[in-house]
């Protein structure tokens, strides 16, 4: 049985970390785990519509820092740095090649079951949330999967002792343009979601402040 305590303690010693200390470094046996739990996320359909591209080259972290006001000089120390990306819409659409061969090759479904999903992701993309012809839309959707995978990597690191800051404040489309540009995916198959730093503090971090449960919780 896990121990609730020491799960809530993670979430205590987990914050926006401004500072890391350079010289420390996460183990490659700790990191796999992080990378692990945001490959083991749950996501709409199962579709798993991210990529979580590792930049340790001192060139791209370099420009990263001097684009985005949410990853300063100090941020940027940090022993590992994730960029993670959502799929085009074109890639999810239930039209293209993605999705069936996700379904075979991946979830290993039998045919009759991947034309009965394609049909069901067909009625919810264009029906039940409105993202078919929209591109911002779908763009936000498989965005929101990917922030699933974020906060299980964040916890997860806390729960063995490592720090995080999770990153959207950049300019999107010049910040997605400047990654592509520099060879770190195809444009046409995925778009920048969000960014996140891993590693040790250099400071302690200011006492923790949330509201109480009692005003975020309502029951019906």
């Amino acid at each position: 049985m896990l121990d609730k305590q020491a799960i809530l303690d993670a979430y205590q010693f987990r914050h926006a970390c401004k500072a890391y200390d350079p010289a420390r470094k996460i183990s490659d046996d700790d990191f796999r785990f992080i990378l692990e739990t945001g490959r083991l996320s749950p996501s709409s359909f199962g579709l798993e519509p991210w990529r979580f591209v590792v930049v340790q080259e001192p060139q791209t972290r370099a420009l990263i820092r001097d684009m985005a006001w949410g990853a300063r000089e100090k941020v940027m120390e940090c022993s590992h740095f994730v960029v993670i990306l959502a799929r085009q819409p074109a890639m999810l659409s239930p039209d293209g090649d993605y999705l069936p061969r996700f379904m075979r090759e991946v979830q290993h479904l039998p045919e009759e079951a991947v034309q009965m999903r394609l049909r069901f992701f067909r009625n919810f993309s264009e029906k039940d949330f409105e993202l078919a012809g929209h591109p911002r839309a779908f763009y936000d959707w498989a965005c929101k999967q990917t922030y699933i995978a974020l906060g299980n990597m964040l916890t997860a690191a806390a729960m063995i002792g490592v720090d995080s800051t999770a990153i959207e404040g950049f300019p999107l489309e010049a910040m997605n343009s400047a990654l592509a540009g520099r060879g770190l995916y195809d444009p046409a198959q995925f778009k920048l979601s969000v960014m996140a730093a891993f590693g040790y503090r250099l400071n302690a971090p200011q006492p923790k402040t949330r509201q109480r449960l009692q005003d975020v919780v309502q029951w019906a």
